[in-house]
């Protein structure tokens, strides 16, 4: 349905948007964000009113549904964007800075996979997956393996390594960081690799994107249909193709991984 749009209708708008800029705010849990969605899914209008005034605040509506709300992608240079290379120097990891920010988009990239390692788990809404801080760590380390053992056949042949080159420059990095390693008050010491790996899931679980469920394996999380949306998107990135290209991503032979129990729902 289309009709005629009104300076409420802007209004209505710009509060949809204010909702899926809330992370955990879902439309189960909203009267008005639930009234909201259904307009913009019914309101041809409407729909093109979201997102123009998304656009003015520099976002890009990826989709709106009843299961994860508005979700959005902030546009290069808005206010919103959260840069890698800031994201990075918030760690104590001490490497090169472009290094240091591929390592930890590695580290996201191989979140992203495990969490729905299958075309059909992104297409399939009701899909819940399942990762953890061991589980990610265990799938960089093993494409560092199987990128090292290449190099050196590589290097061997005399010929250069061509295979996953969004990878190559990473793996190296990655490989000689230590998994694991105390601080004086017992603590995971943030510069080692599962330091990493769980500093970025408590970011993905603080923007709604994962939940945790449990802290065996490093902690456990499983994921939500907000992360879903933007894995989606992320599919298309060719560094993703190549991670799952090396066969280290194990993929479940049924379903989804993990059914949140009650309590776990969002």
């Amino acid at each position: 349905m289309s009709r005629p749009v009104s300076t409420g209708d802007g209004e209505s708008a710009a509060r949809l948007i204010a909702f899926g800029l809330r992370p955990k705010q879902l439309p189960s849990r909203d009267v008005v964000y639930a009234d909201l969605v259904r307009r913009y899914r019914e309101d041809s209008a409407f729909k093109q009113m979201t997102h123009a005034v998304a656009a003015g605040l520099g976002l890009l509506v990826l989709d709106v549904n009843a299961q994860a709300g508005a979700v959005l992608a902030a546009t290069d240079e808005s206010v919103f964007e959260i840069k890698m290379d800031t994201y990075a120097r918030q760690s104590k990891i001490r490497e090169r800075r472009e290094t240091e920010k591929v390592l930890h988009g590695l580290v996201h990239l191989a979140t992203a996979a495990l969490g729905y390692p299958r075309p059909d788990d992104l297409a399939n809404d009701t899909y819940i997956g399942r990762v953890s801080v061991e589980q990610v760590d265990g799938v960089v380390r093993e494409a560092c393996r199987i990128l090292d053992e290449r190099a050196s056949k590589a290097e061997r042949n005399n010929d250069p390594l061509s295979d996953a080159p969004e990878l190559e420059q990473a793996w190296r990095a990655y490989a000689r960081r230590p998994a694991v390693a105390a601080t004086k008050d017992g603590r995971l010491a943030a510069d080692t690799t599962r330091g990493m790996v769980s500093r970025a899931l408590r970011f993905l679980a603080d923007q709604g994107f994962l939940v945790q469920v449990g802290t065996e394996q490093g902690g456990t999380y499983r994921t939500t249909g907000r992360y879903q949306v933007q894995v989606r998107e992320l599919a298309a990135d060719s560094a993703f193709e190549e991670l799952l290209a090396l066969g280290v991503v194990a993929v479940p032979e049924s379903g989804g991984t993990l059914r949140p129990s009650l309590s776990d729902t969002l």
